[in-house]
């Protein structure tokens, strides 16, 4: 009996460091999708400028120019005036240090209030280009979309 003790111990045990040593983490940035209660769908940002640490503390660096012309050339992303959308990330393998949302129209920028990943779009109607700047421990990471707001 004392044998079948020892050996279930050590089975566990084996497994539970198996678990450990299997995990696998992504240090890329993450994919950052917008959501609403009118969407039925997530819809993705796409990054725009990347300063980041990947695996190993490899750089993974991305250079846009003009985010503007990069936003507007996006499939749009209809929303409604004043209504609340959420800001999602695939993974979070990283500490957020700072996250802003900011609205473009025609060269003017509406920085919107964050709480929780989630912003309240404004009242005006019209087409904007979003912006999304993500800080991390892990680096710093831009994404853009076409937002219109209806």
């Amino acid at each position: 009996m004392k044998a079948f003790l020892k050996f279930s111990y050590g089975f566990i045990i084996v497994l539970v460091l198996t678990g450990c040593i299997g995990e696998n983490y992504d240090f890329s940035p993450p994919t950052v999708t917008l959501s609403s209660k009118s969407n039925m769908k997530s819809v993705e940002l796409v990054e725009a400028n990347i300063n980041w640490r990947g695996e190993g503390n490899n750089p993974i660096d991305k250079e846009t120019k003009n985010i503007l012309t990069l936003a507007h050339q996006q499939q749009p992303i209809y929303f409604f005036a004043g209504e609340k959308v959420d800001m999602l990330f695939e993974h979070a393998d990283f500490k957020t240090e700072q996250f802003s949302v900011s609205l473009w129209q025609n060269d003017k920028k509406l920085d919107l209030e964050v709480t929780d990943l989630s912003f309240y779009l404004p009242k005006e109607k019209g087409d904007y280009a979003i912006e999304a700047i993500l800080q991390t421990d892990r680096g710093d990471a831009q994404y853009v979309g076409n937002v219109v707001i209806k």
